[in-house]
């Protein structure tokens, strides 16, 4: 009895802290199946000793996801988690409970994919949507209706007709994996901490306070279950392919199962096919079809009787950790790195895994030597999922993270409020002064040919390029000189640099290096700024007010530009004759002077148009653009989710607030 209320006490802190690390955090430290593995051994311990009854316990309650940056509200119908299972065999098990339950009535299952997201319920009132809220403790959520509101594949207006007037439906969340390798190379391009997996960043992109980055993120949706009072059909199937007339993204895998055995078929032809599908998944969900079935089986205090959940067995392998290496990336960024012994896993050799951070070192507790458990994100991306204890060597130390950069030995600095150390030493430390000059020639940023990261480790080896500046004074001569460098090879690289002159302004932009200025950020802050001298002249506040620029990215910019080295580098680049500013193009013609002498301040979310396309018709129309409200603003354009500041200062200078339907308006003379 001792050692079992031990074991219970054990692992209701356990549980707790993973929910806490899972829901709040968004920083998982063990797997989904390690996780529920834990909560059914408590599940049965506690049933064996019901004196021992929590309230509090795990078991009682699903994880939640409720964030203080949102106003809560409850769920109508509660929002339960489904139980696991991990083997056809389970599956099968859960399928003759069902007929037990309903007394060997027929049965019609329902196979459905099970996609890795954040749950979502959605309000729906006379065809239009009126409240999105996320799953929370299940009990309650976040309104973030807003941010939803900007999920293309989510219909703020139902097609066709046979709705009800009011009803409600759930889905996931889900951020695409095309989407999340493009949001996580714009992250290491602007020098901030990738996210784990497609999952993390979804729950993560839902729960920010700006719908405009919400939607530049390229979040999708599937919808899975109808509720309401009066549903056009009896049948779940039928609900939901009602609500893919309706405007809805159902999931094509949904399909009708007669026996056990085409169960089995479905979960072996799925667990193959799942790969080739855009979105991540971590399994199947099976459903009784009959909704009057459904009711007679009833819920748990946790969950449906009528619905389990497969689980994926993920790929994983086991192989020793040969050492524990530290890469320093341009922007200083330590990330440490598990170097491997070879092994197969999902048809490639993997050799590296990247560990990205201290905590996530010290959560997987990592010593010398250990053999590690290696998985692979979407069948793509390597990743370390945990630690075969009984395999560690003797005496073996635990991994400690770098005190010192390991290229410099300059002592790295913990970046505030983030899990990621730096090293200061910008222009002495030579991963990120040969990182920078790779970034600037690279294809998207100044396409110079001919410069790849060992030429520019050999460029600056040999003095001949210390900063980017320095490559616009090299010649043919120099570069012959070098070993591997011919007179062609030589003068491509030449010829690349000097048409890399009229690369335009906003790639430029992208090409400093400005910690967190990404590609999209650098195109949006040049066209504000329109000029380099511009742009080093503007304050936080000023760069507030451009789209998608938060007080992180504003004030990094403006520090970027006090540092003298950094305004050296670009007066030489425009004296290189490399374009600092924004040229006029054929979409900025001018097509009316209607708007001639009238200042613009946009703000807020847009639905017809975005805000680069009304900035482009004002100044086509002979109209000027401002970032921020003044006494010369003469009208502020905005959408839903107008700043509060902008909003109070402009009803307190008395400058009209019109929407965008006034705007097109305006341009069509109806409102002069």
């Amino acid at each position: 009895m001792d050692s079992d209320k031990q074991r219970i006490d054990y692992l209701r802190e356990t549980l707790h802290r993973h929910n806490h690390n899972y829901y709040v955090l968004n920083s998982p430290e063990i797997s989904d199946r390690e996780f529920d593995m834990l909560m059914k051994e408590l599940e049965e311990l506690e049933s064996r000793h019901p004196d021992l009854y929590d309230a509090n316990s795990p078991t009682r309650r699903v994880g939640s996801d409720i964030s203080k940056g949102f106003e809560q509200t409850k769920h109508i119908y509660p929002m339960l988690s489904l139980a696991n299972t991990y083997s056809i065999d389970d599956v099968d098990a859960w399928a003759n409970r069902v007929d037990d339950g309903l007394f060997g009535q027929k049965t019609t299952i329902v196979g459905e994919m099970k996609f890795d997201g954040t749950g979502i319920s959605l309000i729906y009132e006379h065809g239009e949507l009126v409240r999105a809220v996320t799953r929370g403790d299940g009990e309650q959520g976040d309104i973030v209706t807003d941010n939803v509101r900007t999920i293309r594949s989510i219909p703020l207006r139902l097609q066709g007709s046979g709705y009800p007037d009011f009803f409600e439906i759930r889905g996931e969340i889900v951020m695409p994996w095309k989407e999340f390798d493009r949001l996580n190379t714009e992250r290491a391009e602007a020098g901030e901490p990738l996210f784990a997996n497609p999952r993390n960043a979804a729950a993560g992109t839902l729960k920010l306070l700006n719908p405009a980055e919400v939607s530049r993120r390229g979040l999708d949706a599937y919808l899975y279950y109808l509720l309401g009072e009066n549903l056009p059909f009896d049948n779940h199937y039928d609900n939901m392919e009602a609500a893919r007339n309706w405007g809805f993204k159902v999931s094509e895998a949904m399909t009708r199962l007669g026996s056990i055995e085409e169960v089995d078929r479905y979960i072996n032809h799925w667990d193959k096919a799942r790969k080739e599908l855009p979105v991540a998944t971590d399994g199947l969900v099976f459903k009784v079809d009959s909704l009057r079935q459904q009711l007679n089986l009833g819920l748990t205090a946790k969950s449906p009787r009528w619905a389990v959940a497969y689980k994926f067995a993920a790929e994983r392998a086991l192989t020793r950790l040969r050492f524990v290496s530290f890469d320093v990336g341009r922007m200083g960024i330590i990330t440490p790195v598990a170097n491997l012994e070879p092994v197969l896993l999902s048809g490639t050799v993997v050799k590296r895994a990247s560990l990205h951070n201290e905590d996530i070192v010290r959560a997987l507790d990592i010593h010398q030597g250990d053999m590690l458990y290696v998985e692979k994100g979407g069948e793509i991306i390597p990743k370390i999922t945990g630690v075969e204890l009984p395999a560690r060597p003797e005496g073996a130390e635990p991994v400690r993270f770098v005190t010192h950069c390991p290229a410099c030995g300059t002592p790295l600095v913990r970046v505030e409020g983030e899990a990621a150390w730096i090293c200061p030493n910008k222009y002495g430390c030579l991963p990120q002064m040969v990182g920078r000059i790779e970034h600037f020639v690279g294809r998207r940023m100044m396409n110079i040919d001919g410069i790849g990261e060992e030429t520019a480790a050999l460029f600056f080896e040999k003095g001949l390029v210390r900063n980017i500046a320095d490559l616009y004074e090299l010649k043919p001569e120099q570069l012959t000189e070098l070993e591997g460098f011919a007179e062609k090879s030589a003068r491509r690289v030449v010829d690349g640099i000097q048409a890399s002159r009229s690369v335009p302004f906003e790639r430029v932009v992208f090409a400093l290096s400005i910690p967190y200025v990404g590609e999209t950020t650098a195109k949006k802050v040049a066209r504000a700024a329109g000029s380099i001298d511009r742009l080093m002249q503007m304050s936080v506040a000023e760069l507030e007010s451009v789209e998608d620029v938060g007080p992180r990215i504003a004030q990094t910019i403006v520090d970027f530009f006090a540092d003298r080295a950094n305004v050296d580098i670009v007066n030489r680049l425009k004296a290189a004759g490399v374009q600092m500013e924004m040229e006029q193009s054929a979409d900025s013609e001018a097509v009316s002077d209607i708007l001639a002498g009238k200042t613009f301040v946009i703000s807020g979310v847009f639905s017809l148009n975005s805000r680069d396309q009304y900035k482009a018709m004002i100044e086509s129309h002979g109209g000027k653009n401002a970032g921020s409200i003044s006494k010369k603003t003469d009208y502020v354009l905005a959408g839903e989710n107008m700043g509060p500041a902008k909003l109070e200062k402009a009803q307190k200078l008395g400058i009209p607030i019109i929407d965008e339907h006034q705007f097109l308006a305006m341009l069509s003379q109806k409102v002069l």
